[in-house]
Formats: C-alpha cells, sequence, structure tokens
C-alpha cells in the first residue's frame, strides 16, 4: 500500500512540475517574440533545450515511479 502511494506521489509531483516549467518558458518565450519578432529564430533553439530539460525530470520521475 505505501509503494503504491509513494508512486502516486512521485508522478503527481515529477509530473506538476515540469508542466509548469514547460508552460512558464513557452509563456516567455511568447512573450519575447511578441515584443522582439525578428528574435524568434534567436529564441527558438533555446526555448527547445529548456523544454526538453524540464520534459527531462518528468522522465526521471517516471522511471524513479517504475523502479519502486
Amino acid at each position: 500500500m505505501i509503494v503504491t502511494l509513494t508512486k502516486g506521489i512521485t508522478m503527481s509531483v515529477g509530473g506538476f512540475a515540469p508542466a509548469f516549467g514547460i508552460a512558464l518558458i513557452g509563456s516567455k518565450a511568447m512573450e519575447a517574440i511578441g515584443r522582439n519578432p525578428e528574435a524568434s529564430g534567436k529564441l527558438f533553439v533555446p526555448m527547445l533545450l529548456g523544454m526538453a530539460f524540464a520534459e527531462a525530470i518528468a522522465i526521471y520521475s517516471l522511471v524513479v515511479s517504475f523502479t519502486l
């Protein structure tokens, strides 16, 4: 029972935090592109890298949940 609860907490925290981070990254990138449309090429790669690193946290929590 405690293992199931631990898995649920791990996945909920590990899923919520990256989702919030990805939303914040996307929101700020769109604000920056809205203010300066010419900078969209310079913002695209760092935005994708930030989203990928945030998504990696969700994948790590999934792996931890499977190993419990």
